[in-house]
């Protein structure tokens, strides 16, 4: 289809092809759900999908959270299976490091994940070192320790979805950006792009950064802020060991995951920089933040100290102020939906947001995971997630050695 021809009805118009889009079209493709209709500004996972650092995890504080991760990674493990393309989903492990301060809170939060069925343990700096023996692990009591996880590729399992979600019907607009949501009377009635109108009494805005762009203009105010984060690729030296885990660490502020067999992918893990135009950020990172990243990854990863940096990538991130998820029905629009404000960790839950919109779309209510404390009203009611064993967010005073 061309973005010159588009479907003039529809019984659910999804804006935006990114990981979260692609999945709830793939979810309401295989239940039938009727005429669904995916539109894309630009191409499927060309938005902050595309430049996701793609980390499958499963360590979250919030309980519901965590049960999303468990549901996706059954699914990123299926793949095959489930969607019927190829899998890119890499097993390397993953360690959530925090600093000593925070021990008990680590501990609490593994006791948990347990419960919901979360293959994860303690593990020593002893056990570490065994795991990771390129590491620096002097400064680490306990962390925590998940062999099944590891990455994966937005584009990548945005395609996969929507692939397969045309296989079964869905229709496809890419190249063609959505102007406006229409309605009449509080109710949804469409949208309006620069080829046509689509009528339908449902949309969800599956946007990240572009929602407000949207809902704005129906008076709805949704504390979704913009922000530009950087990454670095290294080049890992000969020795290295190949395929290394996955891991947050907030004593040095950094995330970082394998990237092949002999590159080392690293980022900052305190908030970005605020940007006003999602159109208009640095394609760049700069060289002061390069410097900056490829110093926390060398506090952890020694081996690096003099590691060719191959690039780095820049990339967006819709925020909130509790830094989770907006998901579910806007109330004074009926037939609007939200799913956006991921934080920059919507990836390895992704396929499991697609499942449980699609049961609120179709059924009312999601039974996989309920999603009711995500909804978009819990700031006007001053009803912000917090888990009882939050980590702090400022960025730390990074160790020498």
């Amino acid at each position: 289809m061309t973005p010159n021809r588009i479907p003039r009805t529809a019984d659910i118009v999804i804006v935006g092809a990114g990981v979260m889009g692609a999945s709830l079209a793939f979810h309401l493709a295989r239940r039938k759900a009727g005429r669904v209709v995916v539109i894309e500004k630009d191409h499927v996972g060309s938005g902050s999908s595309g430049r996701s650092s793609g980390l499958i995890r499963m360590h979250y504080t919030y309980p519901p959270e965590v049960q999303l991760a468990v549901k996706s990674l059954e699914m990123f493990q299926n793949w095959e299976e489930i969607v019927g393309e190829p899998s890119d989903f890499r097993k390397t492990g993953f360690v959530r490091i925090v600093p000593r301060s925070e021990a008990e809170d680590l501990k609490r939060n593994v006791e948990m994940q347990e419960l919901l069925g979360v293959k994860v343990r303690l593990i020593s700096s002893k056990d570490l070192r065994e795991i990771e023996p390129d590491w620096f692990v002097d400064d680490i009591d306990v962390a925590a320790y998940e062999p099944d996880s590891g990455y994966g590729d937005g584009v990548n399992v945005a395609g996969g979805f929507l692939s397969r979600a045309r296989e079964l019907g869905v229709a496809y607009v890419p190249k063609t950006t959505v102007s406006r949501v229409q309605t009449e009377k509080s109710q949804v009635r469409g949208v309006a792009t620069p080829q046509g109108e689509i009528a339908a009494p449902v949309v969800v805005l599956a946007t990240g950064v572009w929602t407000t762009i949207l809902t704005d203009p129906l008076g709805i105010e949704l504390p979704i802020k913009t922000e530009y984060h950087q990454v670095a690729i290294l080049k890992n030296p000969a020795g290295m060991k190949p395929h290394g885990s996955a891991c947050i660490d907030s004593v040095n502020g950094i995330y970082f995951r394998s990237d092949g067999p002999d590159k080392t992918l690293v980022g900052n893990s305190g908030g970005g920089q605020p940007v006003s135009d999602p159109e208009n950020f640095p394609q760049c990172p700069t060289q002061e933040s390069l410097a900056e990243i490829s110093d926390g990854a060398c506090c952890r990863m020694p081996a690096l100290g003099n590691a060719e940096l191959v690039r780095g990538i820049t990339g967006l991130c819709d925020k909130t102020p509790d830094s989770r998820a907006i998901l579910g029905v806007w109330p004074g629009v009926q037939g609007l939906y939200i799913v956006a404000g991921f934080s920059g960790t919507g990836f390895k839950i992704a396929p499991a947001i697609g499942l449980v919109m699609c049961e609120l779309l179709l059924d009312g209510k999601a039974t996989t995971v309920d999603v009711t404390p995500f909804r978009p009203t819990r700031f006007a009611e001053g009803q912000l997630i917090r888990a009882p064993h939050e980590y702090s967010r400022g960025r730390p005073a990074r160790l020498t050695h």
